[in-house]
């Protein structure tokens, strides 16, 4: 189905599917308080949410955590809010590294003229550091996050806390998490998730891509159905958080396009019948390691083995910092949400680089849920970068 009112025309600005139309869902989380829009991305349809937070002010109006595409229908949606609740007065940047989130934010503000842009310090672009307008942010309305709190415009209901920048070799990481003491709310970009057992709401709208990864060979039937949209998903989130799990193989890419002409679906949607995946027989029990279990927060792998591992105690000073404040539940920009979650369950998420300064593999208290082989490939990448002097080592490397 294609509409105007789901159109994103600047889509090749960060080519992810679904491309130039992008459905949105919005959600009440807290009556009057608090809302969601869900939107998806993708690459060769491992697609996930892309969440939007919008929280009113105490004095009228709202604030905008982390903007997703400004599609027809997401303008509308939001200005129905405006309606109600007061202008968009406030819109957040909170990373410096994901373009799928970037890439949103000048288009956004551009709808909401009387709407001030605060970003995450220390923002870089790839292959050349250029000036913020230059990639699209309104010059005379954009600022940079004040290192301290307090001397925000919006700090008589928010706190926030940055952790870094976390220096990569070419590249940095950094996010800003938020705290509404309004409502007792983490806003939260990238740095933990919680991973639901069914697809999100989003991904129902139009279940091609958990149907496409629910087959086992090339040549399988796409059939709609609730368990195959459920398997769809639980391998989507294998894809998504190890890139190439242990229980996952690749097909040589003359077999895979030899297996492709016997495809039901051979059109561009379907990529030509490709498939070159074999999902091992133990995939589920990988999949369930990923699950909220007693209700823990996780740390995507890719952050626990190419990022955050490079600055341990600051990581672990920040998370104890923002454990301090009193939130209920955290909003994260992927995966599930709102997640029922209080600061215990926030510092414990980090363990695993307690137990990596200890030099203890099998800690009690770490994220040892995760099976080591399952990390091998995000393993192995961490180590030819830091090999080649990309990156600087990690703590276990040095």
């Amino acid at each position: 189905m294609r509409s105007r009112d789901f159109s994103w025309p600047w889509w090749p600005a960060a080519p992810l599917y679904p491309y130039g139309q992008r459905r949105t869902l919005r959600r009440e989380v807290i009556k009057d308080t608090l809302w969601t829009f869900d939107q998806l991305q993708g690459i060769l349809y491992v697609v996930v949410p892309i969440r939007m937070s919008v929280v009113k002010l105490e004095g009228g109006g709202l604030l905008i955590y982390a903007p997703v595409a400004p599609t027809p229908e997401c303008i509308r949606l939001v200005r129905e809010l405006v309606a109600k609740h007061g202008d968009v007065k406030y819109i957040i940047l909170p990373t410096i590294s994901g373009i799928e989130h970037k890439v949103f934010v000048g288009p956004f503000a551009r709808y909401f003229q009387q709407a001030q842009v605060f970003v995450a310090p220390s923002q870089w672009s790839f292959p050349l550091n250029l000036p913020l307008s230059w990639l699209g942010l309104p010059a005379k309305r954009t600022h940079i996050l004040p290192e301290d709190s307090s001397q925000a415009p919006f700090s008589n209901q928010f706190d926030y806390a940055t952790l870094g920048p976390i220096y990569l070799g070419p590249g940095r990481f950094s996010e800003v998490v938020f705290f509404d003491r309004r409502s007792r709310t983490l806003l939260v970009t990238d740095i933990v998730v919680s991973v639901p057992k069914r697809p999100p709401e989003i991904l129902e709208l139009d279940p091609y891509p958990l149907l496409f990864h629910a087959r086992d060979y090339a040549g399988d039937e796409i059939i709609d159905n609730e368990t195959n949209r459920l398997k769809g998903w639980q391998r989507i989130c294998l894809f998504s958080l190890y890139f190439r799990p242990n229980t996952l193989e690749t097909v040589p890419f003359i077999q895979a396009f030899r297996e492709a002409k016997t495809a039901p679906e051979r059109s561009l949607k379907g990529y030509f019948g490709l498939f070159p995946f074999r999902w091992k027989s133990g995939w589920k029990k990988s999949f369930q390691s990923l699950l909220h279990q007693q209700k823990r927060l996780l740390v995507a792998p890719i952050l626990q083995t190419l990022i955050l591992n490079r600055a341990p105690i600051e990581t672990l000073i920040w998370a104890e910092w923002v454990a301090n404040w009193q939130f209920e539940q955290i909003v994260a920009c992927h995966f599930d949400s709102p997640v029922v979650a209080k600061p215990d369950q926030f510092r414990e998420a980090f363990s695993f680089l307690q137990k990596r300064l200890s030099g203890d593999k099998l800690g009690k208290n770490s994220t040892s849920y995760l099976p080591e082989e399952d990390l091998e490939l995000l393993k192995e990448i961490d180590k030819n970068l830091t090999k080649l002097r990309i990156v600087p080592p990690s703590v276990e490397q040095v």
